[in-house]
């Protein structure tokens, strides 16, 4: 049985002597900001929190972790801890937030508490752009770790398909760099295996040659649904990669803020980024804008550092569920069943669902592969709701979509959007290809045989 802080003695003492940042009980001032995370669904209770200033921090609570026998739980900005931390020790690496370019090798040193808006703004410097997100907020390094997907998948594909190196803290306590050349088998599972292998305190990964891009939102009435959908089915099959899209139905708030145009109105949202230039991206995006009678066009030229204003992603915490699965095709039964769960004329209380276009580079594996998954697979879809005013009866119905949409496609969730509703084994397992999992087991079975960091989407090791 794990002991309590009040027994840990003189491991405490020396956590407190020899950690520079903080060390935190809960009833400590601190505690709780250095816990919380964007989702406010999920609430966390380790038993000492440590705000590391540096790698060396990282080392000690890892070490102090692993002699009381404890699981190790981390949070950077808090968009990923998905499972509770509760009765772990939690290292919050926010404070690790240095961004480094070399503009000569079009790479970039990310620390662990990076936000990617730190990567965009000083990779634009120099004409440069990462894999980032649709959301500019979210750790550019736990984003990685999960795949990464965003507005230059389809042209350059996952984020973890371009991670030159990771420096990391492993569960036995010992600084590690994971590379092609140094522990390759780590290097190979970091990239995709979530946190699963240790506590990533930084990575070089690569920029592209992106500066400006032709995006932005066009909205339609909700009523045009199946219209849009099955024009966003055949249109998507005729695109370069250099056009990235998503279609959400979405149930916008009758709320300040929010444009006269959908404030309040069920929408259906298509989300465009084009590398390319404005006359090419107009006539590649035709067939969608004549579709249906237009709401609102926000799709204009910008530059790569507006590119969040492309989803508008919330960047402030709250409380939120999200279900995800992936898709063969958007073939028209796929359809009729997403209509019924989302369409127009239903109950739905679910605030958005989105159908995400995959293939282009994304179907395609780097050198020596990592352990992304279903790269075959077409489209994602990603249903997003408030656990308000009841939580079971919106998780029933995400749940009961997912399940109906099994048959079009894998059937389990898509790995970059593993939530904090989608922490089972079974279903962690299910995000990656078989043979891709039995290869992780294995790695942890070597690399954490005590599963000290289960605090996350757990992979378990080998037995």
């Amino acid at each position: 049985m794990a002991t309590s802080p009040a027994e840990l003695g003189n491991t405490m003492e020396r956590l407190l002597t020899h950690v520079r940042g903080n060390v935190l009980l809960p009833e400590d001032d601190g505690y709780a900001a250095a816990c919380s995370g964007h989702n406010t669904t999920v609430e966390h209770r380790p038993k000492v929190a440590v705000v590391a200033d540096n790698p060396g921090d990282v080392r000690e609570a890892v070490r102090f972790a692993r002699h009381n026998g404890l699981p190790v739980a981390v949070r950077a900005t808090g968009h990923g801890p998905a499972a509770p931390a509760d009765g772990a020790v939690l290292v919050n690496t926010s404070r690790l937030n240095e961004v480094r370019i070399d503009p000569h090798a079009r790479t970039a040193r990310v620390e662990a508490g990076a936000r990617w808006e730190q990567v965009i703004t000083a990779a634009a410097e120099f004409g440069l752009a990462p894999p980032s997100g649709s959301s500019a907020t979210v750790g550019a390094v736990g984003y990685t770790l999960g795949g990464g997907i965003g507005p230059l998948g389809r042209s350059y594909g996952y984020a973890a398909d371009h991670v030159h190196s990771l420096e990391l803290v492993t569960a036995d306590g010992a600084a590690r760099t994971a590379s092609a050349a140094q522990n390759p088998d780590l290097f190979w599972a970091l990239r995709g295996g979530k946190g699963n292998f240790g506590v990533v305190t930084s990575m070089t990964i690569n920029l592209f040659p992106v500066s400006r891009l032709y995006g932005g939102g066009l909205f339609f009435p909700g009523e045009e649904a199946e219209t849009l959908l099955r024009t966003y089915r055949e249109w998507t099959a005729t695109l370069p990669v250099e056009m990235a899209s998503a279609l959400a139905l979405v149930r916008f708030p009758d709320a300040e803020g929010v444009p006269d145009e959908i404030r309040g109105r069920f929408a259906v949202h298509a989300r465009i980024a084009y590398l390319g230039t404005e006359e090419e991206g107009r006539k590649l995006l035709e067939p969608i804008r004549r579709a249906a009678p237009l709401l609102m066009d926000t799709v204009a030229d910008m530059p790569f550092t507006s590119v969040a204003t492309i989803n508008n992603d919330p960047t402030t915490p709250g409380p939120y569920i999200e279900r995800s699965t992936v898709l063969d095709d958007l073939t028209p039964p796929a359809i009729e069943r997403v209509l019924s769960w989302a369409g127009p004329g239903t109950d739905c209380p679910l605030v958005a669902v989105e159908l995400r276009h995959l293939g282009g580079a994304l179907s395609h594996a780097p050198a020596g592969g990592n352990a992304v998954s279903n790269r075959d697979r077409a489209f994602t879809v990603f249903a997003v709701a408030v656990p308000e005013p009841d939580g079971e009866t919106v998780r029933n119905y995400q749940d009961g979509m997912i399940t109906d949409l099994a048959p079009y496609g894998s059937g389990g969730p898509f790995l970059s959007f593993l939530s904090s509703s989608e922490t089972d084994t079974e279903l962690v397992r299910s995000a990656y290809d078989p043979s891709v999992y039995q290869r992780l087991a294995e790695v942890k079975r070597t690399h954490d045989p005590d599963n000290t960091f289960r605090k996350t989407h757990n992979i378990p090791p080998a037995r």
